[in-house]
């Protein structure tokens, strides 16, 4: 895909969302972190389901270790990987009170230090709450990218180090967002709907569900 046509793809998603933002919901960066542990193979609503619980229970790193493991897996028990989670969540509240005065840090390498975030949960907090210009790749975004092939890769490294690559430095801030709402509601994984996808003429997707005579 050439830059033209990357360009104007992004053009449309910022005509129609301006600023797009994470339907995780969460009042502090701290609630953030923990909320994108917990979406690990797991929906956004069902996250909210239970943060919506949980954050009027936990504000801080000192509240998730005095309500302890055992009490935050019945909690969260509705959403996959629960006790993973949970003894990922109690580490990480102790090496934040240990290492950073229980504050989330703003930096990547730290962050991916902590147990239960991975390169891509580092990108989202970076991006979503301290607006750095990073893209995380998750299963809609790489599906997206590659699907229209505004960056094509065989796995999220090679898809992430593209897009920053390629992606115009004015829509790498919201990119992110873009490109997860777009796999979520529209370029769905079994059943894209390209008949009302505003990027249908623009898009390379050779399995499209209508045809294009403007995409080649």
């Amino acid at each position: 895909m050439n830059k033209v046509k990357r360009d104007n793809i992004f053009e449309i998603f910022k005509n129609q969302q301006p600023q797009p933002k994470t339907e995780l919901i969460y009042d502090t960066v701290f609630e953030l972190l923990i909320a994108v542990i917990l979406s690990a193979q797991a929906t956004d609503v069902s996250v909210n389901k239970v943060t919506k619980i949980l954050f009027k229970k936990c504000k801080t790193a000192d509240d998730f270790l005095k309500l302890g493991e055992s009490k935050l897996v019945k909690i969260i028990k509705s959403i996959g990987l629960f006790k993973t989670k949970a003894s990922n969540i109690i580490k990480t509240c102790n090496l934040l009170k240990d290492n950073h005065g229980g504050e989330v840090p703003e930096s990547r390498e730290l962050l991916e230090k902590l147990p239960g975030v991975g390169r891509k949960t580092a990108n989202v907090i970076l991006n979503t709450y301290f607006r750095w210009d990073t893209i995380a790749v998750d299963t809609h975004v790489f599906r997206v990218s590659n699907r229209t092939r505004i960056a094509v890769g065989d796995n999220v490294g090679i898809v992430e180090r593209k897009l920053n690559k390629l992606v115009s430095k004015q829509y790498k801030q919201n990119a992110h967002h873009w490109l997860i709402l777009h796999g979520r509601y529209i370029c769905k994984a079994r059943k894209p709907l390209c008949e009302i996808c505003p990027l249908e003429h623009l898009c390379e997707f050779k399995d499209k569900t209508v045809n294009s005579k403007n995409a080649n």
